[in-house]
């Protein structure tokens, strides 16, 4: 016999955004070891539908084809720049983190097209128009929405042709994809911990509309908005 009584619980645990509780990988209490495994561990669940793949086919929906410059803003192991660099893509690698950086740049060197680069997503060091696409993936999430839409501001401000963002949606469907995904790959507790807060975390598509809008962006393409994980490709709204 089904229990009502859960539902509202259920109800409840996903309806509002958990924005007071960081994730491990936020607080900088790993060890560079479990950095090291954390970021293996997110390049693994790339390959999964709604990873790399869907947004090398979102960054070529906004541009004409090679050679597209691309900035992939919170890169983590560097593994989505790889992915655009086999497209004959030129891509700039940014992270804030010391660490990751280094982590980035042994997985990336000596790869044509990617080069790594420090800087703070909510004041990139670029010029306007400085490249045709600003991607990020898995980062919105971590930003509380005024937050959110300071960096996607500043991602249309350093783009030409539009931004891609990459990131879980809040969502039953989403926990339970993602609760098993990160059972099955994750190597570490950071994964495990952080995978599941992530999704508590993200926005809903409705919210990252709302986002959007608030940073003078409009939604071009999106992929299938039921996935866990949804890839939006976005023009400023004076281009649209």
């Amino acid at each position: 016999m089904h229990d009502d009584s859960l539902t509202p619980y259920r109800r409840r645990f996903l309806a509002r955004r958990v924005d007071d509780r960081l994730e491990l990988l936020d607080r900088g209490v790993l060890s560079r070891r479990e950095l090291e495994t954390n970021l293996a561990d997110l390049a693994r669940l790339n390959r999964l539908p709604g990873g790399a793949a869907a947004s090398v086919d979102a960054v070529g929906r906004l541009t004409a084809g090679p050679p597209a410059r691309i900035v992939d803003v919170g890169t983590g192991a560097g593994d989505i720049p790889l992915a655009f660099a086999r497209r004959g893509w030129s891509v700039v690698a940014l992270d804030s983190d010391p660490e990751v950086l280094a982590i980035a740049r042994g997985r990336t060197a000596g790869v044509p097209g990617v080069e790594v680069v420090a800087g703070d997503g909510m004041r990139l060091p670029f010029d306007d128009g400085a490249f045709d696409v600003a991607h990020c993936s898995l980062l919105l999430h971590h930003f509380a929405p005024r937050a959110a839409v300071a960096l996607l501001r500043e991602l249309r401000r350093v783009s030409r042709a539009g931004i891609v963002v990459n990131d879980l949606r809040r969502g039953w469907l989403s926990l339970a994809a993602t609760g098993i995904s990160v059972a099955l790959l994750g190597r570490c507790r950071a994964t495990r911990h952080d995978g599941i807060l992530s999704v508590r975390r993200a926005y809903t598509i409705a919210e990252l509309d709302a986002l959007l809008d608030e940073a003078g962006l409009v939604v071009r393409h999106r992929s299938a908005a039921w996935m866990p994980r949804v890839v939006t490709a976005a023009v400023a709204r004076s281009a649209a």
